[in-house]
């Protein structure tokens, strides 16, 4: 069978994928055989089926995905190494030349030392370990795809206990991997009712450790205020919400705040309505917003980045153009040490027949 063309089929760059939302299915299988963790499929098939969706769902029946696979894989030195690897296999396939990926360490160790909402797993990992074993993993994915790879440690809402040691991790390898710190999870926790998230994001201000948010994806407007104005946020991860503020979207269009966008994401898990041709990116792009499309958790959409386009293409009035601007956008954004990014905007200019603006 002919394989099918991309919609864009030059050189890309993904800012927003989760790690542990990006596991090939045989992979968890193999594990959950290998350590003997039952799961409730026993075939890809049926694996498939239980842990993909194509229609909206709630957030819980979303977040309850995670809870039939990840047994199999926390807590496992081997797996942990696996999926970072196999991660930067999938994205070099996938055309992309830059990929930063994020996870929370503490979810991917032994519950034993950190809860999680999977309940006990086997194996004996901390959260410093599972870093490790995922800077190797990208490190090796590097080297055998010719594509970079860098992480951001996530910081988990419910958990501003877990945030001091993200940010210490963040410090211990910055140097390998390691470039920024986010927050994920329930957007209805306040930060300033969770100490925590905003002293560990102080921190960072401090040790110039980029920082991104997820915010305004199902929470109003007032979350992405206070992800910039209280965490000094300077990307938010997806935004759409933003827009129903005109002052404060009129605010981070002129700061030229990096919206991390994921539509196909945003579909299944109900942020945005059913109309994709009334999506928020169609407004940031009209605006001359900062903003570039990722996947989110491709396992459990079942998609690759180019879902994510060919729905822009097909729904929203995307160009050529504007996916070489998009995809600008989020190398001018990554966390990158200058001369790096500087690079990969090279990269990516040579291959658009562009000419590099040096002062990007």
């Amino acid at each position: 069978m002919e394989e099918k063309k991309p919609t864009f089929d030059k050189p890309k760059v993904e800012l927003h994928i989760h790690l542990d939302g990006s596991i090939k299915p045989e992979t968890i299988l193999h594990f959950a055989k290998k350590r003997g963790i039952p799961l409730p499929a026993n075939s890809l098939e049926s694996l498939v089926e239980l842990v993909c969706y194509e229609e909206p769902l709630s957030l819980t029946e979303f977040l309850a995905k995670f809870s039939i696979y990840m047994p199999a894989i926390a807590g496992d030195r081997e797996a942990v190494k696996r999926i970072a690897y196999e991660l930067v296999e999938m994205k070099a396939k996938e055309g992309i030349i830059y990929v930063e990926v994020r996870y929370s360490p503490h979810l991917l160790a032994n519950s034993k030392v950190c809860p999680v909402p999977w309940g006990q797993t086997q194996g004996d990992l901390t959260p410093d370990e599972v870093v490790k074993l995922v800077n190797q993993g990208l490190r090796e994915g590097e080297k055998d795809f010719n594509i970079k790879a860098r992480s951001i440690l996530c910081c988990m809402r419910h958990m501003p206990s877990w945030s001091s040691e993200v940010l210490e991790l963040c410090k211990k390898y910055r140097n390998d991997t390691v470039v920024g710190i986010d927050l994920a999870g329930d957007e209805s926790l306040n930060v300033e009712s969770s100490p925590g998230h905003r002293l560990a994001y102080e921190e960072a201000v401090k040790n110039d450790i980029h920082r991104t948010v997820h915010a305004g994806e199902v929470g109003p407007p007032s979350v992405v205020k206070e992800a910039v104005d209280v965490l000094k946020a300077e990307r938010i991860g997806h935004g759409y919400h933003t827009i129903e503020d005109p002052v404060l979207y009129k605010e981070l269009l002129e700061k030229r705040m990096h919206f991390e966008m994921c539509p196909w994401s945003s579909y299944l898990t109900q942020a945005c309505g059913t109309d994709f041709t009334k999506h928020p990116v169609i407004q940031m792009k009209n605006d001359g917003a900062n903003y570039s499309l990722s996947t989110d958790d491709p396992l459990i959409f079942g998609s690759t980045l180019d879902t994510d386009y060919a729905l822009a293409k097909k729904h929203m009035g995307f160009t050529e153009e504007d996916f070489k601007q998009m995809n600008l956008n989020a190398a001018r954004s990554c966390f990158l040490p200058e001369e790096e990014k500087k690079e990969l905007l090279q990269k990516l200019y040579e291959a658009y027949g562009m000419v590099l603006d040096t002062a990007f």
